[in-house]
């Protein structure tokens, strides 16, 4: 009998022990290595390539997009986190204000959120109508065709976490002075409103899971898991080469030329680790 256990436990994802730091960070240091090898076949290449991080609060998509980034070249990888909309751009046709941060060539654009919160939060919390969000539901997968059609690699991933892991994180954030900024009032609006949020997730997929655009879904109730999943997937999903590069090798150092240090007082931190 505790052998059979041992297997289910085994053959099922929920119940797996938590990935130890050590083994996250080994395989973390093995895929920011492919990261920069996509990194440099973007620059090459010219590539143009969008990735779209969306899901519940709580979930994790800006830790995710922090281990994508991290080790990559901030004026290739680009982070785009658009604030509320002013009342001009409420006046644009919806996905507007998004377009001139699409990638140009030999660019990666991450959107941690993106046009995607016309079909979650501003349907859940009332800023547009139905019809509004019926209109974009129709709309927003020919706008992703034209998008891909013009070469962009178009990734849209949706980061799922439980109603016990999410509360978990959210009261962690009121009691962490270094996370209470991430809690808003708009988080603790909505998080009474999962199944609303349930209710719009189910409708956004049905309607906008396409060939041109699929929705990628990751379990991201282990974080470290979720993390190495989602890198995993994105690199399996582009068909990046190693680029050859020259062998680095540092040059000589210039002789001082008769240059002292200046004895002139300086402000100096002090050394108090």
């Amino acid at each position: 009998m505790a052998k059979d256990k041992k297997s289910a436990s085994k053959g099922n994802p929920a119940s797996r022990l938590k990935l130890s730091n050590k083994d996250y960070l080994e395989q973390l240091r093995r895929l920011h290595v492919e990261l920069v090898k996509l990194q440099e076949w973007v620059k090459a290449e010219g590539i143009k390539i969008c990735i779209v991080f969306e899901g519940r609060d709580g979930a994790g998509k800006g830790g995710t997009i922090k281990a994508i980034t991290e080790r990559v070249s901030p004026r290739v990888f680009r982070v785009v986190a658009l604030p509320a909309p002013t009342e001009r751009e409420k006046s644009q046709m919806y996905v507007q204000r998004y377009l001139p941060h699409l990638p140009a060539a030999g660019e990666v654009v991450i959107f941690d959120r993106s046009w995607y919160n016309r079909a979650g939060v501003e349907r859940v919390m009332g800023f547009c109508s139905k019809e509004q969000v019926a209109t974009f539901l129709k709309s927003v997968p020919h706008v992703e065709r034209a998008i891909v059609d013009s070469g962009v690699i178009l990734l849209k991933y949706w980061l799922e976490v439980s109603p016990d892991e999410q509360t978990r994180r959210l009261e962690a954030r009121i009691k962490d002075g270094r996370k209470i900024w991430k809690l808003t009032s708009m988080d603790l609006k909505s998080y009474s409103r999962w199944y609303d949020y349930s209710r719009a997730r189910d409708d956004m997929f049905e309607a906008t899971d396409t060939d041109h655009g699929p929705w990628l879904v990751a379990d991201s109730n282990d974080k470290r898991r979720a993390r190495l999943n989602i890198i995993s997937d994105l690199l399996s999903r582009i068909p990046y080469k190693d680029v050859p590069r020259e062998k680095v090798v540092l040059p000589k150092r210039q002789k001082p030329g008769g240059y002292r240090e200046p004895d002139y007082p300086l402000r100096r931190i002090a050394q108090k680790f």
